[in-house]
């Protein structure tokens, strides 16, 4: 405590404390300069903070009636808390506090809001601030470029090796990331297996050679204790433009051209175009319509007979789904199936198909079977096997009667989970069938896993067939190997004689195929039996 001439009253030990000074330090009536003073010839305080400097810091701190504080940097890195209370009939009571610790838990939660926990990049909050910034910092001959980064064929890793490794790989890129840029570029992550480069180029040229750079980075192979992991990884790029004042909408733009990389085959770059927008606002919408057709019941299932090869007599048939457009008619399912997928659609548009399949089917004559495609998404749910079972029990169809088609994709997600799935399936006497046979690496490995009921050819090599002699030397391994394993086996996409009599040859078992008949609506169905029908009575 000071008095009106800023004469010192009172002291405590604590103050002693904070500033390391002895008893002798200070007496009663010494003025406020002359423990100023001491202070700095201890070199209590930073280096470069003087006598005058501190003197008027008080002096201007007093306000009368109001109690301010400032803070002092000591030598020994600690920060003080200075509060001065101006009193009645002059003088004021300073009081300081060591808030060291408390200015350190401030900023670590400050650097945390704007940095990512896993990476210690700058988040996506400080990426919209520095990006602003830098748009706002004109330089002469050089725009920003905006890259926004996404790895390939990271989620298998994060499943098959398990979230720490994930996490690794994670760091690992993102140190990889800041060793390919200058200094004065950003290297951020927005989230999840995304991150943000921001650059400062002269040319389009100059990014297009730092979005290499960084794909290649990626996907060189990661050495983890032995463990041999490799990635990839997708780049978008758009640059700035001198009428750019915020950051988001070329974020927004990297963003498109980065989808539009990943649509073209990943592990490439794609600079931002303007119609990637128009398109992009294409797919919403379509989105948007696929979810309303959905609720609408604008969708219908189409059947694809399964026909044997010998007798020419129809075994099954396929269910196709098809989107009657009330403006484009029947979209094709290669349109709408990716979409469903990715926005999670499939899983309900899949119960609805296998339902419907189940209710048609139950009318058929009773040898014919119904063949449905499951998608990887479809298996994944807890609840598949119960929802297949409740759909055979509310249509009185056989389960030896239904027949799912996987695609090899649906075993190298989470293989050990769908394998369970497919055994209690198929314990429930529900057929299984591998779709698309031939075009993964893994199919065979996969026939040695799951006792598959049927193997179903890719129409790819039945395409080549006169043109290519490996086509027919291909296909009659495939059948080999079925008749081995006591699968049946079916051949995809038979659209000539010369087609079909080659397969016949080779020992399969079944076909489908334009030749005997495209893929038909529910209420074609029973003129196409009475048909059969009319075919075997004749033969």
């Amino acid at each position: 405590m000071f008095d009106a001439d800023r004469r010192l009253l009172v002291w405590n030990k604590r103050y002693l404390e904070i500033f390391g000074l002895e008893t002798h330090h200070l007496h009663v009536g010494m003025s406020q300069r002359q423990i100023i003073e001491i202070l700095v010839d201890l070199e209590r305080y930073k280096s470069g903070t003087t006598v005058d400097a501190l003197s008027e810091g008080t002096r201007t701190s007093l306000i009368e009636g109001q109690a301010t504080s400032i803070l002092r940097e000591l030598a020994d890195g600690r920060t003080v808390s200075a509060t001065h209370r101006a009193m009645s009939g002059g003088g004021w009571v300073a009081t300081f506090e060591d808030v060291t610790e408390r200015r350190r838990n401030e900023d670590r939660i400050t650097y945390m809001a704007r940095h990512d926990a896993l990476t210690d990049l700058p988040n996506r909050v400080a990426l919209h601030e520095i990006g602003n910034a830098m748009l706002g910092q004109r330089m002469a001959g050089r725009s920003l470029a905006v890259l926004c980064l996404d790895l390939d064929r990271f989620k298998p890793v994060n499943d098959g090796f398990g979230h720490a490794t994930g996490d690794r790989l994670l760091r690992c890129v993102a140190q990889r990331l800041q060793r390919q840029v200058r200094d004065g570029a950003i290297v951020a992550r927005m989230g999840g297996d995304e991150f943000v480069v921001m650059h400062r180029v002269k040319a389009l040229a100059d990014a297009e050679a730092l979005a290499r750079r960084l794909i290649a980075a990626a996907s060189a192979p990661f050495d983890f204790d032995g463990l041999r992991i490799e990635i990839g990884m997708s780049a978008g790029i758009v640059l700035s433009g001198k009428d750019d004042g915020d950051v988001t909408q070329l974020l927004q733009n990297a963003d498109l051209a980065l989808y539009q990389a990943k649509s073209d085959g990943r592990g490439t770059y794609r600079v931002f175009e303007p119609q990637m927008d128009e398109s992009a606002r294409a797919r919403l919408n379509l989105e948007r319509e696929l979810r309303d057709a959905l609720t609408n019941g604008c969708f219908e299932v189409h059947y694809q007979p399964l026909v044997d090869l010998s007798s020419n007599h129809v075994m099954g048939l396929e269910a196709l789904v098809r989107w009657r457009h009330a403006e484009h008619g029947l979209v094709s399912p290669a349109v709408f199936i990716p979409i469903a997928e990715e926005i999670g659609l499939i899983v309900q548009l899949g119960e609805w198909v296998l339902r419907k399949a189940c209710q048609d089917a139950v009318r058929w004559p009773r040898h014919v079977r119904v063949a449905v495609n499951v998608s990887a998404h479809q298996l994944r749910q807890r609840n598949f096997t119960t929802m297949v079972l409740s759909a055979l029990s509310e249509s009185g169809l056989d389960p030896k009667r239904l027949e799912l088609e996987i695609t090899e994709s649906v075993l190298l997600d989470d293989s050990d989970a769908n394998l369970e799935t497919l055994h209690a399936l198929r314990g429930g006497g529900v057929r299984i069938a591998m779709d698309d046979f031939g075009t993964g690496y893994s199919s065979i490995s996969y026939l040695r896993r799951f006792p598959f009921d049927k193997i179903k050819i890719d129409r790819s090599f039945v395409r080549e067939i006169g043109e290519k002699p490996e086509a027919v030397a291909i296909i009659r391994a495939i059948i080999g190997l079925g008749q081995s394993l006591n699968m049946t086996t079916l051949v995809e996409g038979i659209e000539t004689d010369l087609q079909r009599s080659a397969v016949l040859a080779e020992g399969a078992n079944e076909m489908q195929g334009f030749l005997f008949s495209p893929p038909r609506p529910a209420s074609e169905i029973d003129a196409l039996f009475r048909a059969d029908h009319a075919r075997n009575e004749a033969a």
